[in-house]
């Protein structure tokens, strides 16, 4: 039985709709609901609901916090999993580096780009394919989103691509999506 640990900092993946206001809040975390879905054999998952902040609103300390909590939970452990807000991802990912170096477990960060609560979310995908990779990784620190396993440092969101790209990538292409093979509007 693998035993993985899986920490919630909030994002998109855990947005709820408030129908009064006509807005999307990180208030009452809709994790559990997501993960009730999920067959999880051979999995032994511990949660840990550290925070519930969209990442925009995410400080230094916040991200030093997360780094923390992940190395303090993977002492017996077979991997960490962190739920997060894609926005300032990169950012826990690269204190992580800073904080942890290698560890001696994977621990995978991921997030979504659409909430949960949406028709064409992605928070399913990304949430099955980080659980399913912190079983399979080597140790290190990596982001697992949209069919990709990309390690830190150097994962950065694309913003015009609405995905993670390496730090090769990110050298390459920069922030206009304009990387190799990839022709904008088409």
């Amino acid at each position: 039985m693998k035993q993985i640990v899986l920490i919630s900092t909030g994002g998109t993946i855990e947005k709820t709709y408030d129908e009064l206001q006509g807005v999307l809040e990180n208030r009452i975390s809709n994790l559990d609901v997501l993960l009730n879905t999920l067959q999880l054999e051979g999995v032994e998952l511990s949660r840990v609901p550290l925070m519930n902040k969209d990442s925009l609103e995410m400080t230094p300390e916040d991200h030093t916090l997360i780094a923390e909590v992940a190395k303090g939970h993977s002492s017996g452990k077979d991997g960490v999993v962190v739920v997060h807000g894609t926005d300032r991802l990169s950012h826990t990912g690269e204190r992580m580096v800073e904080l942890i170096g290698t560890p001696r477990i994977p621990i995978v960060l991921t997030g979504a780009m659409r909430p949960y609560q949406l028709r064409n979310t992605d928070a399913v995908q990304n949430l099955t394919e980080a659980l399913l990779a912190v079983q399979l990784l080597p140790p290190g620190i990596y982001v697992v989103m949209h069919n990709r396993v990309l390690s830190f440092p150097g994962a950065r969101k694309d913003p015009i691509r609405g995905t993670f790209v390496s730090g090769e990538e990110w050298a390459r292409g920069g922030r206009s999506g304009r990387l190799p093979g990839i022709v904008p509007g088409a």
